[in-house]
């Protein structure tokens, strides 16, 4: 293995290191006891799953995902060395345009704000909203935190998914921490840039199913490769 390639390889180490270690930023949590769960509604799911390559480009560089909203962007970045098969599953997703139209179908402020629901691009059918996917789940990888901007994978409740594998397609970022998901549920990106956006979606209007009564669309998910900055 060349120098840059255990340089590049040290660096997401480390990067992924501080997301175990919850080295982020830390406040109060809250969200009562509608705050104690993140799940994927329970309409019927095909059952096939996703095998997705972990390989990692040798240069020194990483992978971000930004998010497109009428408030502003969200920029991710992926915990490629902690979640390889969710990192690959969302970039795939995301160059496909999947995830461009859907919505955050699922705000509460102080806990988190869920999207990734193909069904929630048709706003006739917002009971279905929660429900919906590509069709398969992802082996669980859960490690990471859950600190104010941690990315994670909803997913089906324990009963029905003893396993806790992962929605194909539905995620959720916390705009509070909230350690109560901790060894839960699989965490795979982290927000650097556009915490400001997250909350001020988390504050829009919701109706009873937390469902924002103005949909917040993601205008577009786009994935960018940047250099490493290294000290």
């Amino acid at each position: 293995m060349g120098f840059r390639n255990k340089v590049n390889r040290a660096a997401q180490t480390a990067f992924a290191a501080l997301a175990v270690a919850g080295l982020a930023v830390a406040m109060g949590c809250s969200g009562g006891e509608e705050a104690e769960t993140v799940s994927e509604a329970t309409e019927s799911q095909p059952t096939t799953t996703i095998d997705v390559g972990s390989e990692m480009d040798d240069e020194l560089t990483y992978r971000v995902a930004i998010i497109e909203t009428k408030f502003g962007d969200i920029t991710i970045r992926f915990h490629e060395e902690l979640a390889p098969k969710h990192t690959e599953n969302f970039i795939e997703l995301a160059e496909k345009g999947f995830y461009t139209g859907t919505t955050f179908h699922r705000v509460i402020p102080g806990f988190v704000i869920q999207g990734g629901d193909p069904l929630s691009k048709d706003q006739t059918q917002r009971e279905r909203h929660g429900t919906g996917g590509p069709g398969y789940t992802i082996p669980a990888e859960i490690g990471a935190r859950h600190v104010l901007g941690a990315v994670a994978a909803a997913r089906l409740g324990d009963q029905a998914n003893p396993q806790r594998r992962s929605s194909g397609s539905q995620f959720y970022i916390c705009v509070a921490p909230t350690p109560m998901l901790d060894n839960q549920y699989s965490v795979f990106g982290q927000v650097v840039e556009g915490m400001d956006v997250a909350q001020k979606i988390a504050a829009v209007r919701r109706d009873p199913r937390d469902n924002p009564i103005e949909p917040v669309y993601m205008e577009s998910v786009r994935i960018e490769t940047r250099p490493m900055e290294l000290p």
